[in-house]
């Protein structure tokens, strides 16, 4: 994900060097062939790529429209997460109050906590066909790992030892029913988020619509110099490209948004925002080292006595 306000320049002409090189040629082979051949007298009228370029303009701004919808959802949807990761600890330490075996409680929420923030991580390795078990022993007690090994779907499966662990503590008398309820409704909802970001990554743009644009892009740039011969002269060769790339850049830019778990530079910023739950889990876990760490590289220091204080 480019999380820079600033795009460099060579990164967008990048994705469109192949096609502006063949626009170049084109051009550049149109316009020795005109003056050469004093071919001037073979012209279509201006109105021709007019109307064809007003319907691309309409073409390609649905499509672009489509593709950050889908985008802008993906980003919702891991918002969504970040609420529910957080909901879901604040549940668990609220509810589970029990002085007599107040350690056993602490050491059973920061395992929860960190298997929420593997679970974030997990997805989002998932969704960009990489990894999903990527060190997982830094988050996961050997069993968890152990039982998480034998699922495909890592992160169902971590939600599954969610659930098993809520029933435990009800089993056990650590949560009444009601508090129950309110936690699994909020596994419910971490499960809903994941399921809607399956549903985006299997869906797929359909690609009679992406040809149906690029014969009429190419079609168009095809006839636009024969409608320019006779008004532009010499900048003809610069005015094709300079047109044809503008609509090449708004097609790739589509194309990009359109797929935000692929693992490119428009991706939806997954690990950026697993971070950010981490980094928040971590805290209200009270691990103390984790903070330091990341206090000190930012050039701050927390002292302990201050950081357990309610």
């Amino acid at each position: 994900m480019l999380l820079k306000k600033s795009i460099p320049w060579g990164y967008i002409l990048g994705k469109i060097k192949y096609e502006i090189l063949v626009v170049a040629c084109y051009a550049l082979a149109f316009g020795l062939w005109h003056e050469n051949l004093n071919l001037h007298h073979i012209t279509i009228p201006l109105t021709i790529p007019t109307i064809i370029g007003t319907i691309i303009s309409l073409l390609l701004a649905f499509r672009s429209n489509q593709a950050y919808d889908r985008w802008w959802e993906a980003r919702i949807i891991w918002g969504a997460i970040v609420n529910d990761s957080r909901s879901l600890i604040r549940q668990l330490q609220s509810f589970i109050n029990d002085p007599e075996f107040s350690v056993e409680v602490s050491k059973f929420t920061e395992r929860f906590a960190k298997r929420q923030i593997f679970w974030c991580y997990s997805l989002g390795q998932m969704l960009r066909n990489q990894d999903p078990l990527g060190h997982a022993n830094e988050y996961l007690s050997k069993e968890d790992f152990k039982f998480i090994s034998t699922h495909g779907h890592v992160p169902n499966a971590l939600l599954l030892l969610h659930g098993r662990d809520l029933k435990y503590c009800l089993d056990e008398g650590l949560l009444n029913p009601f508090q129950q309820v309110e936690l699994d409704k909020t596994l419910t909802r971490l499960c809903d988020s994941m399921g809607k970001c399956e549903r985006i990554k299997k869906t797929v743009f359909p690609t009679t619509y992406g040809l149906y644009i690029n014969f009429a892009l190419y079609l168009f740039i095809t006839l636009l110099p024969f409608g320019l011969t006779e008004y532009v002269g010499l900048v003809l060769v610069p005015l094709i490209i300079l047109i044809s790339a503008a609509f090449l850049f708004i097609e790739k830019m589509a194309i990009h948004l359109q797929d935000p778990f692929e693992n490119k530079p428009t991706d939806t910023p997954m690990t950026s925002i697993s971070r950010t739950i981490e980094k928040d889990l971590r805290e209200m876990i009270r691990d103390y080292e984790y903070v330091q760490e990341k206090h000190t590289a930012s050039g701050h220091k927390v002292a302990e006595k201050d950081f357990y204080i309610l």
